[in-house]
């Protein structure tokens, strides 16, 4: 039996879930603030090193979700969140696009870093309105890993291609350049049929993740088989 399989260890954490989303939290902060204020905007991942780091934050704000208690105080949280994001994150948004469209030297790479901002606010806003309404600790877990997995299948770079009738070239690519993420695991650009395969894969794994049953292993290790552990 490994630490992690150990019905005491899981019976501990799980009497001191109330701030344990605390563990969380710090370093969703903290990593967020480093890619966001500290470090210059970057489109482009180098290396899988670069993609774990840019990920990390997404990573760690799930687990915070996850582990939220909730509370009393769950529907101003969720008005909270709307507010902020229709008083500073749409603003903000807009005003980088605008930026964007008025720079000579068609510096996109703010718009790109806060677009990717916004995706990871409206997953994890879904995330919390789960939480507060109700759901498990191991549901929104799964449910976060999964919507992370489908994030990172590149749906949307593909999408994108698909939809987009405006190219330098004057006609779609065969290639998807732009799509850093799949490079760093497949060595180089993508084409379209090795992006749909990269997209099934991960698709097919998020998909595997909300089918585990994680809640049930919880309910054995913290309350021998008695469910309903949040």
């Amino acid at each position: 039996m490994t630490l992690l399989e150990s019905p005491g260890l899981v019976a501990a954490l799980y009497r001191r879930r109330q701030w344990l989303w605390l563990v969380a939290a710090v370093p969703a902060v903290v990593t967020t603030l480093l890619i966001m204020v500290v470090l210059p905007p970057d489109q482009t991942l180098d290396n899988i090193g670069d993609w774990a780091f840019k990920l990390c934050p997404f990573v760690f704000a799930v687990l915070t979700v996850s582990l939220f208690p909730r509370g009393r105080f769950g529907p101003a949280l969720i008005v909270f969140a709307v507010f902020g994001y229709m008083s500073y994150l749409d603003t903000e948004l807009v005003m980088r696009v605008q930026a964007f469209a008025r720079s000579a030297d068609g510096d996109f790479q703010p718009v790109y870093q806060f677009e990717l901002f916004v995706t990871t606010f409206i997953v994890l806003f879904g995330l919390l309105a789960y939480r507060l309404g109700g759901g498990r600790t191991a549901n929104v877990l799964k449910v976060g890993i999964a919507s992370i997995l489908v994030v990172i299948s590149g749906v949307n770079d593909l999408t994108f291609w698909a939809l987009n009738d405006v190219w330098a070239a004057g006609s779609k690519p065969t290639e998807l350049k732009w799509a850093s993420h799949m490079i760093v695991f497949l060595g180089g650009p993508p084409s379209v049929p090795a992006a749909v395969a990269f997209m099934a894969v991960h698709l097919a794994l998020a998909a595997i993740v909300v089918a585990l049953p994680v809640g049930r292993w919880v309910s054995l290790r913290v309350r021998g088989s008695r469910p309903g552990v949040s």
